[in-house]
């Protein structure tokens, strides 16, 4: 495919809007809150397995583009950003519907949990953007662009999609029943 800028450019602008909704949705998303007769307490175990599924998928897509298998690849980026969509869906969902559940771990173990929910939190939201330019870079044949960038998002990716269910079993315990 040859490289499109005109798309990349309008692609871009997409990202960016994207981006800063879904940052201020997940900012705020703990003062809004959403009565219904639905229990969503299951979604953790759904989104937090979505979480891992985006981290086998995402070491096939490295995998496949090691082995110049680049549809294949392609496909699979697709539905790491499927999944990482369905994990967001159902994590705002479950925060702006159920109440909010502390960590009761003590001593070396709160420490670890929450040096894992920081850095788990912050590269999310660091890194959202640029998987979305990393894809666009990819889809609009930008492919030297692509790979640069791939370079860094994917290694930060991978580490918050593998705390993120890691960050589940640890809060597991102290989830009400």
């Amino acid at each position: 495919m040859p490289s499109n800028p005109t798309l990349r450019k309008k692609l871009n602008r997409i990202a960016w809007v994207i981006s800063a909704a879904v940052l201020l949705v997940v900012a705020f998303m703990r003062r809004i809150h959403f009565d219904t007769d639905i229990d969503f307490r299951f979604l953790p175990a759904v989104y937090s397995t979505l979480n891992a599924l985006t981290a086998f998928i995402l070491v096939a897509a490295f995998i496949a583009i090691k082995r110049r298998r680049i549809q294949t690849h392609q496909r699979l980026m697709t539905l790491a950003i499927l999944s990482s969509f369905l994990f967001l869906l159902g994590y705002v969902v479950y925060h702006t519907t159920t109440p909010e559940t502390p960590f009761g771990g003590e001593g070396w173990v709160r420490t670890v949990y929450f040096f894992l929910l920081i850095t788990h939190v912050v590269l999310a939201a660091v890194i959202f953007p640029f998987i979305l330019f990393t894809f666009i870079r990819g889809y609009t044949g930008f492919f030297k662009e692509h790979k640069a960038l791939a370079r860094w998002v994917f290694p930060l990716w991978l580490y918050v999609a593998l705390t993120g269910p890691v960050l589940y079993f640890m809060i597991r315990p102290y989830y009400p029943q």
